[in-house]
């Protein structure tokens, strides 16, 4: 056994080829004519032995940024990938080229275990797939360390994982190190698609790479339109957005199993072709359905957030974030999986504020959450924000966008460069935020939006009546919103921070910023729409000077 020879190699030692040149192998093993963006540049850095480290996005070729040195170096190339699904996805594509390669996981079989590592010791192998738990063990730690074994590239995918400040990190990859003093004439190539300067930074120390060449490509994903929507009724909206892409393929990401199921069962009654997929599945039926995804044998999968990684499907045509991500590096790389095939694609963001708490309630079991609470921060400036999109992601990663405001390409960039979402105009909401704060202190700060809500607005329901919320100041004030008007108002009280929502019961209190916008009593503008039925127009004009009666807080303390 051994691998397939192709016209024009020279094979020497069962596996490996000399006198051969990257193009050869693109185009002999891999059927490609031409390399895409910076593929050659980071081939060729490899086989010159030099630590490479790859910024591509979804869908710009990283595969092959190792494969193809694999073959034309000596020794064998590990490769280090974090999801099981990703790796024998990986290995199947490879031996349908005639690469004969392996994985090393807990998803196999003793015997097919015993098998690979056989073949490995035999030089059968070219490519070794392992994730970073597997390296740390002792029984892959002996193979590699095999006399014969000889490794000539270690490759790091989604390299981010090895920094604190990647979107998913994993304590395992700091391990790889170790393994790295073990091959130090090995060339290692780190690759990810999403990475700020910072997340740079921590790959190159962590990984210890020694005076890498450093390859970045445009974050610029020209080809997808990014769209976010305040999320008011989802699963309405998802119908509305599907209603405009028949027949199309996309991915719908969703956070929790739950929403997922039911979104999957609401699609499947209204006709869709759809199915699900979450680690809560077992794991034949999951790879059924990603199988049945792949092969266009079911248009729209509704998935968690792991679902995608390493799945090579060129036609997506739309990505729905159901719900927030909770940074922009996810939420780039889930709607990366749109558009590869370089055709137009579609990325739909649902957004509430309520996502944020749900995201924060597992902050807690984070390593840092300072971190990932800066993060979630940029997420939903992204999300709320007025300007171009596209430049705004680009922007955190550090790349300038060359449309500058996005106009000139406002027929395919976002929602605001395409007028599909007006801007909404700035207005003077000082007196109902001022109304709003004051009612969460008179009710003693212990109670959620929609009783506060209520109070305003003099409702009488037996609670309020009971607690005797009809005797204060600011009982039935709030007549000049709408109680949709409200609510998104505590939506942007959320977002600014002058308010915070605590405990299981989403308790509403006034952070510092609320207290001293109480007291300076300064006036804010936020970009709000006024509901048709509202009386905003009718508040006076508020300055520093003006003194409402419901004011509890006075300058000085007076």
């Amino acid at each position: 056994m051994g691998l397939t020879c192709y016209n024009n190699f020279v094979k020497i030692n069962s596996c490996t080829f000399v006198d051969s040149n990257p193009e050869l192998v693109l185009s002999s093993v891999f059927g490609y004519k031409n390399f895409r963006p910076l593929q050659e540049a980071v081939i060729n850095s490899v086989l010159a032995k030099k630590d490479t480290l790859v910024i591509m996005p979804t869908g710009g070729g990283k595969s092959l940024c190792y494969q193809i040195p694999a073959l034309i170096l000596k020794g064998i190339t590990i490769v280090v990938s974090p999801l099981i699904s990703l790796m024998s996805n990986q290995v199947a594509s490879l031996e349908k080229h005639g690469i004969h390669s392996v994985f090393l996981n807990s998803s196999l079989e003793w015997k097919e275990y015993l098998k690979a590592v056989d073949e490995i010791k035999k030089g059968f192998v070219k490519i070794i797939y392992v994730s970073p738990e597997g390296l740390a063990t002792s029984r892959i730690r002996d193979l590699l360390n095999e006399g014969n074994l000889e490794v000539s590239c270690i490759t790091i995918d989604e390299a981010h994982c090895v920094s604190e400040w990647g979107h998913d990190f994993r304590p395992d990859y700091m391990e790889i190190f170790s393994v790295r003093k073990l091959f130090p004439k090995a060339t290692m190539i780190a690759l990810t698609a999403t990475a700020t300067e910072q997340v740079k930074r921590d790959i190159i120390k962590n990984l210890g790479l020694k005076k890498p060449e450093i390859f970045t490509t445009s974050f610029d994903r020209k080809n997808i339109f990014l769209e976010v929507q305040p999320k008011k009724s989802g699963e309405s909206q998802v119908i509305d957005f599907l209603k405009n892409h028949k027949n199309e393929s996309g991915i719908i990401y969703c956070t929790s199993r739950r929403q997922v199921d039911e979104l999957f069962v609401s699609l499947k009654k209204k006709g869709y072709s759809v199915l699900n997929y979450h680690a809560g599945l077992p794991d034949d039926v999951r790879g059924e359905h990603q199988q049945l995804f792949i092969e266009d044998k079911v248009k729209i999968i509704v998935a968690t957030v792991a679902f995608g990684m390493g799945i090579d499907k060129p036609n997506v045509r739309f990505v729905i974030n159901f719900d927030l991500p909770k940074s922009i590096e996810e939420y780039y790389q889930e709607i990366g999986r749109a558009g590869r095939d370089g055709q137009p694609a579609w990325a739909l963001l649902l957004y509430t504020y309520a996502d944020v708490h749900k995201i924060r309630y597992f902050f807690t079991d984070m390593a840092d959450p300072t971190k990932a609470e800066m993060k979630l921060k940029s997420m939903v400036n992204f999300a709320s924000g007025n300007s171009c999109r596209r430049k705004a992601l680009l922007n955190y990663f550090g790349e300038k966008y060359e449309a500058g405001t996005g106009e000139a390409d406002g027929s395919w960039c976002c929602d605001i460069c395409s007028n599909l979402r007006e801007a909404k105009p700035l207005t003077d909401m000082t007196i109902p935020i001022q109304k709003f704060l004051c009612c969460i202190l008179r009710t003693k700060s212990r109670f959620g939006a929609a009783y506060v809500i209520d109070v305003l607005l003099g409702s009488h329901n037996k609670r309020i009546l009971e607690n005797g919320h009809n005797m204060i100041s600011t009982f039935s004030i709030g007549h000049e919103l709408t109680k949709d008007d409200w609510h998104d108002l505590v939506d942007l009280l959320l977002e600014k921070e002058y308010i915070q929502r605590v405990g299981e019961y989403n308790v509403l209190e006034l952070t510092d910023k609320g207290r001293d916008l109480l007291v300076t009593r300064e006036k804010v503008l936020l970009p709000f729409v006024i509901h048709e039925k509202s009386k905003i127009k009718a508040l006076p004009k508020q300055g520093k000077s003006s003194k409402p009666k419901f004011i509890v807080h006075k300058k000085n303390g007076k």
